[in-house]
C-alpha cells in the first residue's frame, strides 16, 4: 500500500463530508466511495426525493474535482455528452468543444430517459475514459466516475438500460427511505443550509488518484481469485439464472473488493471484503429465468444462496 496517501484516511474524510448533507446512510455513501477508489461507475437506482442527485453532488464538492449533470431526455442527442466538432470561420478549422462527461464526476440523471442510440455514447467513456470523435481521442480528466440514476417505478417515456450498459457499472445501489431518526436529521440539516454547495473540499484531486492507485496495489491471493472465479462460474450455472456474470464482472468484483479492504485500512483482500461487495456488484450482472421471476424471485436471493454454499479453499489471505 502507497504510504504516502492513505486510502482510508482518503475515504473517512470525504465519507465524513458527505455525511454532512446525506443523512442516515452510511453503508449507500460507503459503497459509493469504494466505487470512486476502485475508480469505477455507480448506477442509483431508487424512488425520487431520496438524495441520488444530492449525492452525486457531495461527492464532487468533497473530493475538489469538476463536476457535471447531464439530464437525460428523449431528444438528448450523442454529441450533447460527448462533445462535437464546431467550425471556426476565423481560422477556417474544426475546433472540438468537450460535452458533459468532460469532468472528474459526471451526474448522468434519469439515465434510462434517454433513447439506446444516446445512452450508448457512454459506452466507450465509462470503460477507456477516453471519447473518439471524428477519429481523433480525447482523454477525459482523472479521476473519473460515472453515477447514473434511474426511477424504477417510472416506466412511462423511459429506454431500458441494456445489459451492455449496466456491465459497464461497477456496482448498482438504492438509497432507500431513512429512518426517522435520519429523516428529521435531514430536517434539521436543512434548515441549517447544510447543502452540497456549502459542502468544502476535504481532499484533492491528486491525493484520490494517488489513493486509487494504492488500492490497485492491494494483494489478493490466489485463494481469493479462485473464490471470485467460481462464485462468478456458479452464477453461469445457476437453474435460476438465464444469464450469468462475465469475466468483466469478476474483475469488477476483485477492483471493488480491494477498494473495500482499504477503507478497512488493510493491505490484502479476504473473503468477507468481497462478501461485503457481491451484492452491489452482480445484482444488475446477473438475469433471472422467467420461471423464477414468475415465482418472485430477486437476484439478492438467489446471490445469498450462492455465498452461503461457496467457501474459500485455502487462506483467505
Amino acid at each position: 500500500m502507497d504510504t504516502a496517501v492513505n486510502p482510508a484516511a482518503v475515504y473517512n474524510r470525504i465519507a465524513a463530508n458527505v455525511q454532512r448533507v446525506i443523512q442516515g446512510k452510511p453503508e449507500v455513501v460507503r459503497l459509493v466511495l469504494v466505487a470512486l477508489l476502485a475508480e469505477g461507475h455507480v448506477l442509483v437506482e431508487d424512488k425520487p426525493g431520496l438524495g441520488k442527485t444530492t449525492l452525486a453532488r457531495c461527492i464532487a464538492a468533497s473530493v475538489n474535482g469538476a463536476w457535471s449533470r447531464i439530464q437525460f431526455t428523449p431528444d438528448l442527442l450523442p454529441s450533447d455528452i460527448t462533445g462535437t466538432s464546431m467550425y471556426r470561420q476565423a481560422d477556417e478549422s474544426f475546433h472540438f468543444h468537450p460535452g458533459g462527461v468532460f469532468a472528474n464526476v459526471v451526474l448522468a440523471d434519469e439515465i434510462n430517459r434517454a433513447t439506446p442510440k444516446t445512452q450508448s455514447a457512454l459506452l466507450e467513456v465509462m470503460a477507456e475514459r477516453q471519447v473518439t470523435a471524428d477519429s481523433k481521442t480525447y482523454l477525459v480528466p482523472r479521476p473519473f466516475m460515472v453515477i447514473g440514476t434511474q426511477n424504477p417505478i417510472e416506466l412511462q417515456g423511459t429506454y431500458r438500460l441494456p445489459e451492455a450498459q449496466l456491465d459497464r457499472f461497477l456496482m448498482r445501489v438504492a438509497m432507500g427511505y431513512p429512518d426517522h431518526g435520519a429523516e428529521v436529521q435531514v430536517l434539521l440539516a436543512d434548515s441549517e443550509g447544510a447543502t452540497p454547495d456549502r459542502l468544502p473540499a476535504v481532499v484533492e484531486l491528486h491525493e484520490v488518484e494517488r489513493a486509487i492507485a494504492a488500492v490497485r496495489a492491494i494483494h489478493a491471493t490466489p485463494e481469493i481469485c479462485s473464490y471470485i472465479v467460481g462464485l462468478a462460474a456458479r452464477t453461469r450455472l445457476h437453474p435460476e439464472i438465464l444469464h450469468g456474470v462475465s469475466p468483466r464482472g469478476s474483475v469488477a468484483l476483485l477492483r471493488a473488493a480491494r477498494a473495500w479492504a482499504a477503507t478497512e485500512n488493510r493491505g490484502f483482500v479476504t473473503q468477507d471484503d468481497v462478501k461485503q461487495v457481491v451484492p452491489a456488484v452482480f445484482e444488475h450482472r446477473i438475469v433471472l429465468t422467467p420461471e423464477a421471476e414468475l415465482a418472485r424471485r430477486r437476484p439478492a436471493d438467489v446471490l445469498r444462496a450462492l455465498l452461503a454454499e461457496h467457501e474459500v479453499t485455502g487462506s483467505s489471505r
